[in-house]
């Protein structure tokens, strides 16, 4: 039943923190050192690849589920559709080529902290500085790849929320909050379902790996369930202005992580 209890912990950790700023990789890191410190001894590696692609299943049908409508609409706005392909760009190449940096720093809690400080930061500046000028209809280009820098910039820095960067850097380009948030649950979709597709590949490729269809499962329903509730939360909280809870949040938790590291290294 162990194996159960932390299977639904971590979807439910991963179903609230995918979408609200607050970073799930950043708050994952800190979850692997609570539960190794207290000695536990986890369910799945933290690096097992199952896992981490149901979890990641879940919270890629609960964007499809919240915006249907929207990806209903797409199949017929190809510019729409070129400027998620160019604000996706930078995110693929981070990935391709700084997987690496991204793994040497992804277990070092003061990093964790410094990222999480920071993802405070950004949402207090974006909160300040929201323009209104463009929504998905009068996107321009530059726009669009400038969210995709910032999803980019975030799929390297555990800490550094993926959600909460992509609508800040919308809102600091210009864009209003409900387009901001749309277009970076949008290209959430295409970022979660390409790394997703990628780690299953080395799944089916390694015959070794191997596959707890139960618990993989339970993690799947598990995330897409809270996926879907912490999503709408957070769009009636960027509707109603208040990233300013989050960034309070991200700046308390990183300054515990840092001082966490400092007192039991």
């Amino acid at each position: 039943m162990s194996e159960y209890i932390q299977v639904i912990l971590l979807a439910i950790l991963q179903g609230i923190a995918e979408f609200l700023p607050i970073s799930s990789s950043g708050h994952l890191v800190l979850a692997k050192h609570a539960i190794a410190q207290m000695g536990i001894t986890p369910a799945f590696a933290w690096d097992d690849i199952t896992l981490d692609i149901a979890l990641h299943v879940g919270t890629l049908g609960s964007i499809v589920v919240v915006y249907r409508h929207d990806l209903l609409r797409i199949l017929f706005q190809p510019r729409l559709l070129a400027l998620l392909f160019i604000g996706s760009i930078p995110a693929g190449l981070a990935g391709v080529f700084l997987g690496d940096f991204r793994t040497e720093y992804f277990s070092n809690r003061i990093t964790v902290g410094f990222c999480l400080i920071m993802t405070s930061i950004l949402l207090l500046v974006a909160q300040q500085v929201e323009r209104c000028r463009f929504d998905l209809s009068n996107l321009p280009v530059p726009v669009a790849l400038i969210v995709g820098l910032f999803q980019g910039f975030a799929a390297i820095f555990p800490g550094i929320s993926r959600a909460g960067s992509t609508i800040c850097g919308g809102l600091i380009a210009g864009m209003d909050r409900t387009s901001a948030a749309r277009f970076s649950f949008l290209l959430a979709i295409i970022a979660i379902g390409g790394a997703g597709t990628l780690k299953l590949k080395e799944v089916l490729l390694d015959s070794s790996v191997p596959v707890r269809w139960d618990l993989l499962t339970t993690g799947i329903v598990v995330s897409f369930l809270v996926g879907v509730l912490s999503l709408e939360f957070l769009l009636r909280m960027i509707q109603a202005n208040r990233l300013g809870y989050f960034a309070i949040y991200c700046a308390l938790m990183g300054m515990t992580a840092i001082l966490w590291q400092m007192i039991s290294p």
